[in-house]
């Protein structure tokens, strides 16, 4: 069942706020990704359709200081990680201040970006010195055919220099994210990894979730069916160790230099451990990926409500969190593409 909470409801708890945030479940909630815009220069198969035009009005998009508010808010509650999001994220004016701002709020220690890269290059050097940590960077060939072919996008030119660039000034980790699809890429996923060790870049395979009828239509591929000759090949061993705090999990070269991570919803997915909320461009916070659990904030930010308020709103959103999504039992269930939610 689809909820969605009203504010009228809710009310700052008379002890003032708890210094965690922590679901019904009992876990622990300390990584907010943030959609900064839900427009793209890309138009990536398994993300939206061709010919999707139903963005949100940018008068409806939260401003950089009511983004701030509420990142402000999560980090008083305890959450440290924050991962910046689209959309494509550097297509949002003023996105270094945003940066910078974020960056420097008490409590947020790790500060990231999810890009496509096309605009990288010439944003690198600013980013940088304005506080972000880290990138990871949408790539799901090194083939320009099929890169086109994915994105729309005679695109990977682009790509490369906005990753060298990053990488140029410093900005590590920078991660990967390749989408493995059946009779699309899997054949190139190998030249992927080798890549990526050859140039200290962490590859993350992903298997395609059914976001909308883009990522239905999407070949779905089991990482059960690729990790075993990665494996092999590169002599991973299994790795425990905590790369950024997301779902993947990961396996390592004999010496430790490289790694490669499996991001598995279908396949194994990894719910009792999901440790995650996305807010959405025009203030909606996403429970789950995969259920309609939801809250909207921005009424109540442009509502004059204090900080009490809005704290007590995103603790009675966390009650809503489900305890899984059903992206196997029922596929067809969420209608919204990724781009809408926020990646």
């Amino acid at each position: 069942m689809s909820v969605q909470r009203t504010l009228s409801s809710i009310a700052p708890s008379a002890d003032g706020a708890m210094s965690r945030l922590q679901d019904r479940f009992g876990r622990r909630i300390d990584y907010l990704r943030v959609s900064v815009t839900d427009r793209c220069d890309l138009r990536c198969s398994y993300c939206r359709p061709r010919d999707f035009d139903g963005y949100a009005d940018p008068a409806d998009w939260l401003t950089p200081a009511e983004l701030t508010r509420v990142v402000a808010a999560f980090a008083r509650l305890g959450v440290a990680r924050v991962r910046l999001t689209g959309g494509e994220p550097l297509l949002r004016r003023n996105l270094v201040g945003i940066v910078r701002d974020l960056a420097a709020l008490p409590g947020v220690r790790d500060l990231s970006l999810s890009t496509n890269a096309t605009q990288l290059a010439r944003h690198a050097v600013a980013l940088k010195a304005a506080g972000l940590a880290r990138i990871n960077v949408s790539l799901d060939s090194l083939d320009k055919h099929c890169v086109e072919k994915v994105s729309g996008r005679d695109s990977l030119d682009a790509v490369m220099a906005g990753i060298m660039a990053a990488k140029a000034v410093g900005i590590a980790p920078i991660k990967l994210n390749m989408v493995a699809m059946r009779g699309v890429n899997e054949h190139e996923i190998e030249r992927m990894a080798a890549f990526c060790l050859a140039h200290g870049f962490i590859l993350r395979l992903i298997e395609a979730m059914p976001m909308g009828d883009a990522g239905r239509n999407t070949e779905y591929l089991s990482l059960d069916e690729v990790r075993p000759r990665l494996v092999e090949r590169f002599h991973l061993v299994s790795c425990s160790a905590e790369l950024g705090g997301g779902p993947a999990r990961y396996w390592q070269t004999a010496d430790g230099s490289g790694q490669i991570g499996f991001i598995t919803p279908i396949s194994q997915h990894f719910c009792a451990t999901c440790n995650r909320v996305r807010l959405a461009v025009e203030g909606t916070l996403y429970l789950c990926l995969g259920q309609e659990e939801r809250i909207e904030l921005r009424p109540l930010l442009r509502s004059g409500a204090s900080d009490a308020e809005l704290e007590a709103a995103i603790r009675a959103a966390i009650e809503l969190k489900p305890w899984h999504h059903e992206f196997v039992d029922a596929p067809a269930k969420i209608v919204r593409f990724m781009s809408q939610t926020g990646g």
